[in-house]
């Protein structure tokens, strides 16, 4: 299966969160949360204080990560960074926007469904080709 990309089978795969602190805290008493030796976590808490460079830095960290297999990021979250989630291609880490306490879901926002709706208009553009 060459091309494909695999999540690593030696350990066990994390789920990133970048989101608000409720978010994230639901995340961690779930069981979501992991510190690695070097003290680096799989979360980002975002906060008024939090600076779009941060956020940007984590969402680079989090998807170079080979131990990483799925990235949540809030959408109001990924709507500030909205040219670095549209631009990611990647099949592995997913990335997944959620919804927040203060921020609801938009459909209209999501990259993730706007690109599903894009593979099935083109598919029924090609099937009524032939």
């Amino acid at each position: 299966m060459a091309g494909r990309a695999s999540i690593p089978t030696n350990s066990s795969a994390l789920i990133a969160i970048i989101a608000d602190e409720d978010t994230v805290t639901g995340f961690l008493l779930a069981g979501v949360g992991n510190v690695d030796l070097r003290k680096k976590t799989n979360y980002l808490i975002v906060d008024n204080k939090t600076t779009v460079k941060q956020i940007e830095d984590a969402f680079k960290e989090f998807t170079a990560r080979e131990d990483i297999a799925i990235v949540l990021i809030s959408q109001y979250v990924a709507n500030m960074i909205r040219f670095l989630v549209d631009g990611y291609n990647k099949p592995v880490p997913a990335i997944l926007e959620i919804p927040s306490k203060d921020h609801p879901y938009d459909p209209a926002h999501d990259s993730v469904l706007s690109r599903v709706k894009y593979l099935f208009s083109a598919d029924s553009v090609a099937s009524d080709r032939r």
